[in-house]
């Protein structure tokens, strides 16, 4: 049999398979390349500013542009916007692999952000609508999984491509992927939209240039410096415009990103909380995924594979937390997580040394692995059951525009804070500024903790189910 595009009900199992191999596709690219960078700067004659935008121009464009790639797909058909976005991301890896110098790469890893905005929020629309309530939790819990294959392959595909064959084909490996996916998601998938139904214009400016003020300042605050001028104007001008947004919002005749999501406790703690952990996890993950390098003189392939166990964890583990979040409600889980993560990540502050013994870091990299994996499922479970199930795209893309926020906010922060302690200079300095920026890490895991605790228990979450005022409280 064959499913029209025109179809009533999506077909739950090809739609779970198509978005799974788009995610694990974008969110591979993430971290794929970071072991690539010391190839890219001999190969490319790079500069080392000339390597950060190669990462920060993927992170800027994707961060920015979440929340309108969720917008564009209520707007336009979700399955269209889909196939746009996967074809975009195909073509953009294409360009990076073909890339002639640092100026073309960095072009290139920006248009391959743009496409992975568009892709990551709709394959969890795309999913949520494919599968029954009852079975939701599960097919988040898998979701999650698969994107955090992604994140934990980054690393270990991209040292072993570098090592094995060249850079270019950390890109090249898209391709043919791409490829398949564009028509079969155009004959598999079912089309959909959201309740929009003029493009919010207005608000995907505002929300796009502010983010872009925040986001840059964040990013290149510590090269340019805090208080220079061009920093401190980024930033200021990127609040202004978010301030702007929020204002815009709450009287657009269809706005992007309705407040009213707000006023729902499970919204507004759930990203509160996500927010806390992204910061905590992704910056503490950017020094620790350089310690094995530039204290051990490790390979990026080695260094990527004795990570391992805590960026696969989330692949085993985050199943069973969908599975359970149908069963005990989010917050449990949530809470949890992040008081793991935040002791792991102190944990490996308190015993890091420059020549510390792999083994004695195995059990916090597990902890830490584990309870990123509670978060996950239960997570965008708490999200989805706050709104409408038509008001999903706009939700998705707000909550995956915050965590990656989040992220950029904890690198540049951590970052920071590892430069005023330590250096590049010794493995002793590295080690000295490390675990100087960990604790930070740590106690915002905790804070993240704290928040969870204010996401509704599983009773009342289900005599709660949407986030609109005008709404009957009494569950569906």
């Amino acid at each position: 049999m064959t499913l029209s595009p025109t179809a009533s009900r999506p077909r739950a199992g090809w739609t779970f398979a198509i978005v799974s191999v788009a995610l694990f596709m974008v969110t591979l690219d993430n971290l794929v390349v970071s072991t690539a960078l010391p190839t890219i700067r001999v190969d490319l004659d790079a500069s080392l500013e000339s390597l950060e935008w190669t990462v920060n121009a993927y992170t800027l464009a994707f961060a920015v542009l979440l929340m309108t790639g969720a917008a564009l797909g209520d707007r336009f058909g979700r399955r269209r916007m889909f196939g746009i976005g996967v074809a975009l991301f195909t073509v953009a890896s294409a360009a990076a692999a073909l890339s002639p110098s640092t100026n073309a790469l960095v072009a290139a890893r920006a248009a391959q952000g743009v496409g992975a905005a568009i892709v990551l929020p709709l394959t969890l629309t795309l999913l949520s609508e494919a599968v029954p309530v009852a079975k939701r939790g599960l097919a988040l819990g898998a979701w999650s999984g698969i994107s955090g294959l992604g994140v934990a392959l980054g690393p270990v595909v991209g040292g072993a491509v570098v090592d094995g064959i060249s850079w270019h084909w950390i890109f090249w490996l898209n391709v043919p992927i791409g490829l398949a996916l564009v028509p079969l998601s155009a004959r598999l998938l079912t089309e959909s939209h959201g309740p929009a139904k003029a493009l919010d214009l207005p608000g995907i400016g505002l929300a796009g240039f502010g983010l872009l003020g925040v986001v840059f300042g964040i990013v290149r605050g510590e090269a340019l410096g805090w208080t220079s001028a061009s920093i401190v104007a980024s930033i200021g001008l990127g609040l202004a415009l978010l301030v702007a947004f929020v204002a815009w919002e709450r009287r657009a005749p269809a706005p992007m990103l309705p407040m009213r999501f707000f006023k729902s406790r499970a919204f507004s703690a759930t990203n509160g909380t996500s927010l806390a952990m992204f910061f905590g996890v992704f910056g503490s993950i950017f020094l620790l995924s350089q310690f094995f390098q530039t204290t051990q003189g490790l390979s990026p392939l080695e260094s990527g594979l004795r990570v391992l166990p805590w960026t696969i964890m989330p692949m085993f583990i985050a199943p069973v937390a969908g599975l359970l979040s149908d069963r005990i409600g989010a917050r449990p889980l949530m809470a949890s997580g992040l008081a793991l993560q935040a002791i792991a990540i102190g944990w490996l502050a308190a015993v890091t040394t420059p020549d510390v013994a792999y083994s004695s870091l195995i059990a916090p990299f597990i902890l830490a692995g584990t309870g990123m994996a509670l978060v996950f499922a239960p997570a965008a479970n708490s999200v989805l059951g706050s709104v409408k199930p038509e008001e999903a795209g706009q939700a998705s893309g707000a909550t995956n525009a915050i965590r990656e926020l989040g992220g950029v906010l904890g690198v540049a922060v951590l970052a920071s804070v590892f430069t005023a302690n330590g250096g590049y200079e010794s493995p002793q300095a590295y080690v000295d500024g490390m675990t100087a920026a960990l604790p930070i890490g740590a106690a915002v895991l905790g804070l993240g903790a704290l928040v969870a605790l204010f996401i509704p228990g599983k009773a009342r979450g289900e005599a709660e189910p949407a986030t609109n005022v005008e709404a009957s409280p009494v569950a569906a």
